[in-house]
């Protein structure tokens, strides 16, 4: 493995574990309008991602079934979707904000099921980077190492705010700063982790990239569409969360073309 993709696969544990020390100098809980921001521009840079590093490749990747060429995108899409929506059906947890759990009933504390809530979110993003990069690997012709790297320095961007927005609340809920900061490290974990294993199988991996590819872009959405956005138009004035979505989406657009 060459020292880009090592990087690569490690730029968004960075992200989250850079926002995670947000718990170590601030004071008080993040502001709820703030919180609302950064969710919004996390989620631009997720659809973004999800349509131009993967979606879009998917596609070109599948140009020889010429106007068929759609069918292994929305094939891998759907099955990003319900393997995501099988996951939030099995793992309890408990999304920001929230007062209920979700999935199967625990006796876990608010704080771990905030955790997996995050971990959870943060698979298909593991998902999406070990594959860009195992297809640079396998020499497709598709995926550059700037296209990879773009889609890698997107998620950092956005995992930043999140590593805040987990840790805080974790010590607002009772953990140390130290604690909480360590476990919101922990919860970015999963990202390069998944990425390697990715990568581990890139023999196998290939004749299916198309699919996996539109996988990991279904599973990011549906993070998207059914926590984040809920999020960020939380409350009054929601239209922040709409702005910073622009922004976010304007970015990560602006990086995959300009790195890809």
């Amino acid at each position: 493995m060459n020292a880009n993709i090592l990087l690569g696969i490690l730029i968004p544990f960075v992200g989250t574990a850079a926002g995670s020390a947000g718990v170590l100098f601030m004071k008080r809980e993040m502001n709820f309008l703030v919180q609302r921001a950064l969710t919004g521009f996390a989620s631009g840079v997720m659809v973004a991602a999800s349509i131009w590093s993967l979606l879009v490749p998917a596609m070109e990747q599948s140009s020889d079934m010429g106007n068929l060429s759609f069918i292994p995108a929305a094939v891998g899409f759907w099955g990003g979707i319900l393997f995501l929506l099988l996951l939030d059906m099995v793992i309890p947890h408990l999304h920001m904000n929230a007062e209920e759990a979700e999935g199967p009933k625990s006796s876990l504390k608010k704080t771990t099921m905030m955790l997996l809530a995050v971990t959870l979110h943060n698979i298909p993003e593991g998902m999406a980077v070990g594959v860009v990069f195992a297809g640079i690997i396998a020499g497709s012709a598709m995926i550059t190492t700037g296209g990879a790297l773009a889609l890698a320095i997107g998620i950092a961007i956005q995992n930043f705010p999140e590593g805040a927005i987990i840790s805080m609340p974790l010590h607002a809920n009772g953990k140390s700063r130290f604690r909480a900061f360590i476990d919101g490290v922990l919860s970015g974990a999963v990202e390069p982790i998944g990425a390697f294993i990715t990568i581990l199988f890139t023999g196998f991996i290939t004749p299916a990239m198309p699919y996996l590819l539109s996988f990991a872009a279904g599973a990011m959405m549906y993070v998207v569409v059914e926590e984040l956005i809920p999020e960020m138009s939380e409350g009054e004035h929601s239209n922040i969360g709409v702005i910073m979505f622009a922004l976010g989406f304007t970015l990560m657009m602006a990086l995959d073309v300009a790195l890809g």
